[in-house]
């Protein structure tokens, strides 16, 4: 594994404490300002709590918070370089939906060309990250989230093992023991959560962070459009307050599937292609799935992708 970081995790610059007592793993350096390390039961009280993949915010956080928040990951207008954030109420009023908590992108669009591929000219030209947390908002949302921990500069951050270019070989580190979901785990101070994991174009932002206080927890599923946050009670009500955020209120037992909006109609989904490429896998659900799923390799970014 390469020992330089800056070649492969892009993360604010800072000096992270050395006092720690999780050890990183031999020979591998620092990725930004995040140390992969070699104990992973600093994650044991979350893997204890979460549900059994049961498709809800419960299943991604711990069900041991006194409130939870749903923050919508942006579209975009513009081109490269000069974009603008587009908010899903924009994008559900411009297509005569009604924005509410529990909407879903498929829902608020009205077809499922709007999913990776297509787009609504004047409205957005890029639909939300799936996966990945944007890095304003990452940054917005941790800039509320600093003022609700006694410990921001020891901070943990889960990383999903599928990562097609993981900062890890597979089979050399221990794992998050999340259902369906296992994690490498990397510590360091919480401004470091802008940190990606991807040398290639795909975003890939941790996909579990938390203070070393436990006092929240934040959730960006790999295959949602959507960040859920556990928190206090002034916690969460600072986010939802925040107005560089979109962000909902929600119950811990609030689902997270495709099907999940139940004031917009959903559109139905196409019949499936006639044949897949072995070698490759879709981020999102399969059509004619109503769940969360767990994926495999990464897909061709998009652009390079067929038309699903």
């Amino acid at each position: 594994m390469p020992s330089t970081g800056s070649d492969h995790c892009r993360g604010v610059s800072s000096q992270v404490s050395n006092e720690s007592h999780t050890s990183v793993v031999a020979d591998v350096a620092a990725f930004g300002d995040l140390h992969l390390v070699d104990d992973v039961s600093a994650a044991d009280w979350i893997v204890a709590s979460v549900r059994n993949f049961e498709y809800d915010v419960g299943s991604l956080l711990p069900v041991t918070f006194d409130l939870y928040a749903r923050v919508l990951h942006p579209a975009s207008r513009g081109s490269s370089g000069d974009t603008v954030d587009v908010a899903w109420s924009e994008v559900a009023a411009a297509n005569g939906r009604i924005a509410h908590a529990a909407m879903e992108w498929l829902a608020i669009t009205g077809d499922w060309k709007f999913e990776q591929q297509a787009v609504q000219p004047g409205v957005w030209d890029q639909p939300p990250s799936t996966g990945s947390l944007p890095p304003r908002t990452a940054a917005s949302l941790a800039g509320v989230l600093t003022r609700f921990t006694a410990t921001p500069s020891e901070c943990w951050f889960g990383v999903w093992e599928g990562y097609g270019d993981a900062p890890f070989q597979p089979g050399t580190v221990p794992l998050i023991a999340m259902p369906q979901r296992k994690m490498a785990l990397l510590r360091g101070p919480l401004h470091a959560v802008g940190t990606t994991f991807s040398r290639m174009r795909w975003p890939e932002s941790p996909s579990l962070w938390w203070p070393d206080d436990r006092s929240w927890c934040v959730a960006t599923d790999i295959d949602l459009m959507s960040t859920y946050i556990g928190g206090s009670a002034g916690c969460i009500e600072t986010l939802l307050g925040d107005q560089r955020l979109e962000a909902y209120p929600v119950t811990v037992d609030q689902t997270v599937h495709w099907r999940s909006d139940t004031i917009n109609p959903t559109p139905e989904p196409p019949p499936p292609p006639a044949a897949v490429t072995p070698h490759r896998s879709w981020r999102r659900l399969q059509p004619g799935r109503p769940s969360i799923t767990s994926r495999g390799p990464r897909p061709a970014p998009p652009g390079d992708s067929p038309a699903r």
